[in-house]
C-alpha cells in the first residue's frame, strides 16, 4: 500500500457533468464508477463516486448548488464540466479555498483555481471538424455550423477553432449568419437545422460542434449525401447517421475515459498531492467514417459491457 493511503480509508469524488441524459456524461459516469472499482483495489482505499448533474437539460444554477453541496459534505475531490466557466470561476474558487481540489473535464474553467483540465483540445478539435468538412466539400461551398451553447466555454473555442482552420480554404464559404447557436436539446436542435436548411437551401454542408439533432431518429430532412455533415461527439445514436450515410464524419472522443482519467487524476491529487506535468490533459481526437464505424461501435458495447459488470 501506498504510504499516504493509510490516512485515508475511504475517497470521495462529486463528479458534475452538464446534462445527466447527454449519452457523453453517461459515458463519463460509466468511466468514473470502473475506475472508482478499479482504482480503490489498486490503492486499499474505498473510492465512491458522488454523481450530481442536471438530468434534462444544462443549468449552471444546478451545477453551482451541485459544487456548494459537495463542499458542504466535504467530499474528497471533484471534477465538474463547466457549462458557463464565467458563472461558476468564483465559486470553484471558493471550494478549492476550503481545500477541495477541483479537476475540470470536457469543458474547462480555466481562470479558476481547478489543479487541471481532462478533455479534448478544443481548438484543435474545431479544426479538425473544419478540415473533415474541407475535405468531404472537395475543398469548395457554403456551409453552415451549429454551434451550441453560446457561453460554453469549450464550443466557443472549437467554433473559433473552426473559422482559425477554414481560413486555408478560401473556397468554403461559412457567413457569419450561418452560425447557429442552440440548447443542446435534440428535438430543439433539429428543428434549427431544418428550419435554416429549408430558409438557405444554399447551405451545402453543416458542421455540428455538438451533435444533439443526431441523437433522434429522422432528424436531417434530406436524403444522404445531398448536404453533407461533419459532427462532433460520435456516441453510439450518431453512428447510425454514418452508416446510412447521412453524417459523412464524425469528430469523437473516448468519452468514457473522461470520467476514469478525471477520477484517476483527481486520486493521484487527494492521495499523494500529485499534480499533472502539464494542467491541461489532452485526449486523442479520433475520426469516425464508414471505414471505422463498426470499429467505433464495438468501442461503446465494451464501455456499456464494463457498466453493466460493475453493476
Amino acid at each position: 500500500m501506498h504510504k499516504k493511503t493509510k490516512d485515508k480509508k475511504k475517497i470521495t469524488i462529486g463528479m458534475i457533468g452538464k446534462m445527466g441524459q447527454n449519452p457523453v456524461f453517461v459515458a463519463s459516469h460509466t468511466g468514473a464508477l470502473l475506475a472508482a472499482k478499479e482504482l480503490s483495489q489498486k490503492y486499499g482505499v474505498e473510492v465512491e463516486i458522488k454523481w450530481q448533474t442536471p438530468p434534462e437539460k444544462e443549468n449552471v444554477e444546478e451545477q453551482a448548488s451541485a459544487l456548494q453541496n459537495f463542499a458542504s459534505a466535504h467530499v474528497d475531490g471533484i471534477a465538474i464540466s463547466c457549462t458557463d466557466a464565467n458563472y461558476l470561476t468564483n465559486i470553484i474558487n471558493t471550494v478549492v479555498d476550503k481545500g477541495i481540489p477541483v479537476l475540470c473535464f470536457d469543458s474547462d474553467a480555466p481562470k479558476s483555481k481547478r489543479f487541471a483540465y481532462y478533455g479534448a483540445d478544443d481548438n484543435e478539435f474545431g479544426k479538425s471538424l473544419a478540415r473533415e468538412m474541407a475535405k468531404v466539400m472537395n475543398n469548395k461551398g457554403k456551409i453552415a455550423v451549429l454551434a451550441g451553447n453560446k457561453v460554453a466555454l469549450n464550443l466557443q473555442r472549437r467554433l473559433q477553432g473552426i473559422k482559425e482552420e477554414l481560413k486555408k480554404y478560401p473556397e468554403i464559404e461559412l457567413p457569419e449568419e450561418y452560425i447557429f447557436h442552440n440548447i443542446d436539446v435534440p428535438n430543439l436542435a433539429s428543428a434549427v437545422v431544418a428550419r435554416e436548411q429549408a430558409k438557405h437551401p444554399d447551405i451545402q454542408g453543416w458542421i455540428f460542434v455538438t451533435s444533439p439533432p443526431l441523437l433522434i431518429k429522422n432528424s436531417l430532412k434530406w436524403n444522404p449525401g445531398e448536404v453533407k455533415v461533419v459532427a462532433g461527439q460520435a456516441v453510439p445514436a450518431e453512428l447510425e447517421y454514418v452508416k446510412s450515410g447521412y453524417v459523412q464524419t464524425l469528430v469523437g472522443i473516448n468519452c468514457f475515459l473522461l470520467g476514469y482519467k478525471s477520477v484517476e487524476i483527481l486520486l493521484d491529487k487527494v492521495l499523494f498531492n500529485k499534480n499533472p506535468k502539464d494542467p491541461f490533459v489532452y485526449t486523442p481526437l479520433i475520426p469516425v467514417t464508414s471505414v471505422n464505424v463498426e470499429e467505433w461501435s464495438l468501442n461503446w458495447k465494451k464501455w456499456l459491457l464494463k457498466e453493466a459488470a460493475y453493476k
